[in-house]
């Protein structure tokens, strides 16, 4: 499963509005997701936090946590967890789950943390949906400044190759009576996905945009912010990555 982050655009009633802050925000994206693997989620957070090897105190952050669910499952393998979104309705509804060890907040992943972390998860590709290439860079670093000293970053991003090879350009998914007429294509080094739909006698349409970035892509920026990378996997059984055929680019780092 993967998915891409956020939209460039709301329904025609409403265009001023950050693509990143509209489409994430709405009840639609939530429905046309609802079908995501659970199971596969929390088969990745057991690898990688066995695999990482983090003690029981550890602090992490879920940056990018949507409405928590992996930010939740963490907190219940016992360590202490702060999701992080832009989307004032996910946190919103995320608080529901607060304890005293699971805290979400609304957070720019562009922005540094007031606090550091023993593990930063950026997952399901939450990562690349900034028009301004400077803004890609910004998240990389101010991932790497809210680290403790010994603490671990993890991007869970698609890889680019294997996504172009197998793009479905057009179909029609229903969910809760909804027919999501979606289109895909590559444009100006970008992944679009065109969604358009109606509800209510309302017609929508969202444009969910993402940078098709390559492993070589985030070299480049990790060694201009002085980022070092630690290992690279191709799915969530972290099985090596190969770029002609892995699912996904998921990259561990300090």
């Amino acid at each position: 499963m993967s998915k891409l982050p956020h939209s460039e655009s709301i329904n025609t009633n409403s265009t001023a509005e950050s693509w990143f802050a509209s489409w994430f925000d709405t009840p639609y994206y939530h429905i046309l997701y609802k079908d995501r693997d659970d199971k596969e989620a929390q088969m990745f957070m057991e690898n990688i936090v066995h695999y990482l090897n983090l003690p029981e105190e550890a602090k992490i952050l879920d940056l990018a946590c949507g409405k928590g669910r992996h930010s939740i499952y963490l907190n219940e393998m016992g360590f202490d967890v702060t999701g992080a979104d832009l989307s004032e309705n996910s946190i919103a509804e995320a608080k529901r789950f607060e304890n005293d060890k699971l805290h979400f907040e609304v957070h720019d992943m562009r922005e540094k943390c007031n606090e550091k972390y023993d593990a930063i998860l950026n997952l399901f590709t939450s990562f690349g949906y900034f028009e301004n290439e400077e803004d890609n860079f910004k998240t990389l670093k101010s991932i790497h400044d809210s680290l403790t000293e010994y603490g671990f970053a993890v991007i869970d991003f698609m890889n680019v190759h294997t996504v172009i090879e197998n793009l479905v350009a057009s179909e029609v998914k229903t969910v809760d009576g909804i027919d999501f007429h979606i289109k895909r294509k590559v444009v100006d080094g970008y992944i679009l996905k065109e969604i358009d739909f109606e509800d209510k006698g309302e017609t929508y349409h969202f444009t969910e945009k993402v940078r098709a970035l390559t492993l070589e892509d985030f070299e480049k920026m990790m060694e201009e912010a002085g980022i070092y990378l630690l290992d690279t996997f191709g799915d969530y059984k972290l099985k090596k990555f190969y770029k002609s055929q892995s699912e996904r680019l998921i990259m561990l780092f300090k």
